[in-house]
């Protein structure tokens, strides 16, 4: 088909992603970049660049105008754009009132032309998926916790504020970053609608010292009778996975709306998520239905407007917050969030702010476990982005006495997460994230970048089995992996208490055709030649030192095709022990700490059917003499270390 002509309005924030998957599309031949719209123009992109939307829009001919912007000017902009004749992509919220909201309605009816909004979950299987699982869905709690830095309210001048000269603005917690969290909600309740919400009960409430709220429970009772229950916070201190506490008649799940996954009596299942331009690119060329049409977002906006006309939030006392250098935390608000998804109650019922702390009621989380201690975190993400290759990783990983020995999105590799399956180059797609090597040019940022797809994750004996699917940019499997991973405690005759993980994964390719592994060193860059399972250790680790049972030193062992290999510091000691397939050692240590066997050192490798490999790594508190590591390593094979 003829590429779809786009222009991309606010390029300085999220836009950035927005420019990404247009040239995704671009690549599929499906849409190109016409021109951007911007307060303050970016060079280098090779199309003209205005900061008068309309104008643009005449200039280019474009068809579509993803508008990405601050929210108080979504309504004019909206507008403008569709009486100029383009189609809109909008960001989400659509809106900061019920009024503005009819602005663009209005402009909808009267042009004839599609607006989209933003609500990427919208787009995700699992919605359609959980009403099928669950049948008729009683009520939904929400349960969501991030952190924020200062510097996220002070990123724009409209951060953090209810309203700017004079216009609405609703940048809080419920309206933007857990936005999706509440349009999933409306979504699966079949709320789409204003009419559909029957009462609201708001709790807005602040630790920063900003307009907004930070931390909030709102109570939706709908026409139907459905409750939807939920509490949110940016106040956490650390980053999990929000989702919905489906409550169905005899039944209940979790839909975790970041990542696309249900869970449901301790079984994970993975589904496909649409893109929206995407969508929307084939409404324009074939006249496919919208999956996420403005009038989807009415019931949203029903909630924003009752936040815009509520009382300020309330400050939170200060006995309560704990000051961080770069951020203020609400210790224990994740647990208070979980318990009021599964009650369905407000943070007040609750006892907020003083039952802070005193609450148990752990976020679900997907770990190994030792014994009674958890060493590591198996995750999926849900905040990464397109050229971070997103995969399920390990982190953090622990020692039995505690000291973590993962890494994840580190400033020198942000695309390094922890300890997992990443590659290069498979079939031409990039699937360990950030730029790729291209021969006689060197690295460049492609819009490249796969992702590993969860299908399902089942419990184990000491772990987990999982089957993923590696989908390319245009959503094509080029390969389904099946992997296992599983923790078990190692007592050796003598030494440090150890533990080992059990490592597995096995590649088929799904594209009729052998697949082809390729790393940087294939494509010129000596010594680049990682790519398969890899282990990003953290970078401020002191005493660092790397040896085999043959050679010590990262020159020495770099390279090197041995059974096993050993990382180790003055606070831990990593064995690392092929134990099916024997690869290569890709080994960093003086630029970062990491290790991983390469898959396709310095020449690719054709995988007519399937690649099996793994691996086991021991982990130690402390440092590993030479000699202890060999034994550990050996007793691997030979079942000398018991087990238990």
């Amino acid at each position: 088909m003829t590429p779809v002509r786009v222009v991309v309005a606010g390029v300085h924030g999220y836009g950035r992603h927005h420019l990404d998957n247009v040239a995704r599309l671009a690549a599929a031949g499906r849409a190109r970049l016409a021109g951007v719209c911007d307060l303050r123009p970016p060079s280098g992109l090779g199309v003209p660049v205005s900061a008068d939307l309309p104008a643009l829009i005449r200039e280019t001919g474009a068809e579509i105008a993803v508008i990405a912007t601050p929210i108080h000017t979504h309504a004019p902009l909206a507008v403008a754009a569709l009486e100029a004749g383009a189609h809109v992509l909008l960001e989400k919220p659509p809106a900061p009132s019920v009024e503005e909201f009819s602005r663009i309605s209005e402009a909808v009816a009267r042009t004839g032309l599609a607006c989209q909004v933003g609500f990427q979950s919208l787009g995700s299987d699992a919605i359609p998926a959980a009403r099928e699982l669950i049948g008729p869905v009683r009520a939904i709690g929400v349960a969501g916790a991030w952190s924020r830095p200062f510097g996220y309210y002070t990123r724009a001048a409209w951060a953090g504020r209810r309203r700017l000269d004079g216009a609405d603005v609703m940048d809080g917690a419920l309206t933007n970053p857990f936005a999706h969290a509440v349009a999933t909600a409306l979504a699966v309740a079949g709320a789409d609608t204003a009419a559909a919400i029957a009462g609201v009960e708001l709790e807005l409430y602040r630790a920063n010292a900003i307009e907004s709220d930070d931390t909030s429970s709102v109570r939706l009772r709908l026409a139907d009778g459905t409750v939807i229950a939920i509490t949110v916070s940016l106040c956490s201190d650390r980053r999990t996975e929000p989702y919905l506490h489906l409550h169905g008649r005899d039944r209940s799940a979790r839909l975790f709306y970041t990542v696309d996954e249900i869970e449901m009596g301790g079984a994970v299942t993975g589904f496909g998520r649409a893109d929206l331009l995407g969508n929307l690119v084939a409404h324009v060329r074939d006249g496919a239905g919208l999956l996420v049409p403005l009038a989807r977002t009415g019931g949203f906006t029903r909630l924003l407007d009752a936040i815009r006309l509520a009382p300020d939030p309330r400050p939170i006392d200060g006995r309560f917050v704990r000051a961080e250098p770069s951020r203020l935390v609400l210790p224990g608000i994740e647990d208070l969030a979980v318990r009021a998804a599964v009650e369905l109650k407000t943070l007040s019922e609750l006892g907020f702010p003083g039952s802070l702390g005193s609450v148990r009621a752990p976020w679900p989380r997907t770990a190994l476990r030792v014994g009674d201690r958890e060493v590591a975190d198996y995750v999926q993400r849900g905040d990464l982005q397109a050229a971070d290759a997103p995969r399920p990783h390990l982190h953090p990983v622990r020692t039995l006495g505690g000291t973590v020995v993962t890494e994840s999105r580190p400033d020198d590799h942000v695309h390094h997460l922890g300890a997992g399956v990443a590659i290069s180059d498979v079939d031409g797609v990039n699937f360990w994230g950030g730029s790729t090597y291209v021969r006689g040019e060197g690295p460049r940022m492609l819009a490249d970048h796969g992702r590993q797809r969860r299908r399902s994750l089942r419990p184990v004996d000491g772990g987990y089995a999982e089957d993923l699917d590696w989908t390319g940019p245009d959503g094509t499997v080029l390969a389904t992996e099946e992997r296992t991973l599983t923790a078990r405690a190692l007592t050796p005759p003598t030494g440090p208490e150890a533990w080992g993980l059990d490592f597995a994964f096995a590649l088929t390719g799904r594209t009729g055709r052998p697949l082809v592994l390729r790393s940087s060193a294939c494509k010129g860059r000596t010594g680049a030649g990682y790519g398969g399972f890899f282990w990003r250790a953290p970078k401020d680790s002191t005493g660092l030192d790397v040896f085999t049972g043959e050679a010590s030193g990262e020159g020495a062992v770099h390279g090197s095709v041995t059974p096993w290999l050993a990382l180790t510091s003055d606070a831990w000691s990593l064995v690392f022990v092929q134990t099916a397939g024997l690869d290569p050692w890709f080994v960093r240590v003086a630029e970062y700490p990491g290790v991983g066997p390469a898959l396709a050192w310095d020449e690719p490798r054709t995988v007519p059917e399937r690649l099996e490999r793994a691996i086991t790594v021991i982990v130690a508190d402390g440092r590993l003499a030479p000699g202890r590591a060999r034994s550990l390593a050996a007793a691997q094979a030979t079942g000398r270390v018991s087990r238990r």
